[in-house]
């Protein structure tokens, strides 16, 4: 293989792996040029030249039955194809939690800003954190625990040239279907569980102003670019969904396309949503990359099975890590809007940085 892409869609009992077995995977210029094609993508929060959208052509595509009996036996005949990544023997020097915080506190200082100032109606602020690692990483064992821990995720392991080892476990779907029924949904707003709410599914929430207003604006946002796209357009909720020890505000909208072939002409549309970005999108999205300390690359992107089987299955790329030599790069995020308190927010990345953590945390199987 020349490059892969493992995965698990939420609740299921199988794994399906797409193989490029020669040449590299497609740089896709425009996410309109998805019209009409076939593999799993894997694209960026901004697309640039080291950081370009990808499509893995689906030279093989393998499905592998009740991944709980182990995962790693599964793929006992293609160990050699998961390559662990290389600790060199002077591991990089990584952030401290210091300068992260630092380096956090200087960005929400000057997004906030923006909110005070009525230019902006949300903008969302993300941060990496960065961990050393002084043994060999397993990407397929971290796969494997991912899928253990999080059954109501998208798991996934992805594996190019241009874009490394990145691994994923994601609630946000950003838009599923095939033929001319499709799904989208509206995922904005974050709390912790703890105590006895971990037994739940976080029916006892109260949700505070702040992040029933975050969801609405994102709902709203979608349900204008389906307008344009799609027609009998039922919108559903908002409700609580679990992710991992965290709950979410959850709009579920289904529809049907105006015309199936051109599904890349909404994707060009939603991406990246304001769950990810911000309102006005045009103007948030230009400051978060002028502004943000680190640049996102794929986290807050989007990736998935792309007419794949007849179907589609393109999640957003949250909850993710980078998997580099000596090292894991963790993202995370949230949505600022103008009562937000910057301890308060820090603690919400804290949270969603857990996902990646208890992966890496783990001792190995």
């Amino acid at each position: 293989m020349t490059a892969f892409a493992l995965y698990r869609l939420p609740h299921q009992q199988e794994v399906t792996l797409v193989e490029q077995t020669a040449g590299l995977p497609t740089e896709i210029t425009s996410l309109q040029d998805l019209n009409g094609r076939q593999g799993f993508v894997l694209a960026p929060f901004q697309a640039t030249a080291d950081c370009p959208v990808l499509l893995i052509r689906p030279d093989r595509v393998q499905t592998f039955r009740n991944y709980a009996l182990g995962i790693v036996p599964l793929f006992a005949e293609k160990r050699a194809a998961f390559l662990p990544v290389k600790c060199p023997h002077s591991p990089r020097k990584v952030a401290s939690s210091q300068s992260e915080r630092a380096d956090y506190a200087s960005d929400f200082a000057s997004f906030h800003q923006q909110l005070l100032d009525g230019r902006f109606r949300k903008i969302v602020l993300s941060r990496c954190a960065e961990q050393s690692f002084i043994d060999d990483a397993d990407p397929l064992q971290l796969f494997a625990r991912a899928c253990e821990y999080y059954p109501r995720l998208f798991i996934s392991l992805v594996y190019t040239p241009q874009s490394g080892y990145w691994l994923t476990a994601t609630p946000e779907v950003l838009l599923e279907g095939e033929a001319d029924r499709w799904h989208t949904m509206a995922l904005a707003g974050t709390m912790k569980l703890e105590g006895d709410d971990l037994n739940g599914e976080g029916e006892r929430v109260q949700w505070s102003d702040k992040n029933i207003q975050e969801q609405r604006y994102v709902a709203s946002y979608i349900m204008d670019c389906l307008s344009h796209q799609a027609t009998d357009i039922r919108e559903e909720g908002p409700r609580t969904v679990r992710a991992a020890n965290l709950v979410h505000l959850r709009s579920d909208f289904t529809f049907t396309l105006l015309d199936r072939d051109c599904v890349g002409n909404l994707i060009s549309q939603l991406h990246p949503t304001p769950a990810v970005c911000g309102l006005p999108k045009a103007e948030t999205y230009r400051f978060i990359q002028t502004h943000e300390h680190t640049p996102r690359r794929y986290y807050s992107g989007f990736m998935g099975p792309l007419n794949l089987q007849s179907s589609t299955h393109l999640y957003v790329t949250l909850r993710c890590m980078q998997i580099a030599e000596g090292q894991y790069r963790l993202y995370a995020g949230g949505g600022l809007l103008k009562d937000s308190v910057e301890e308060q927010e820090w603690l919400e990345t804290e949270a969603k940085l857990e996902t990646m953590r208890q992966c890496i945390a783990t001792k190995k199987m």
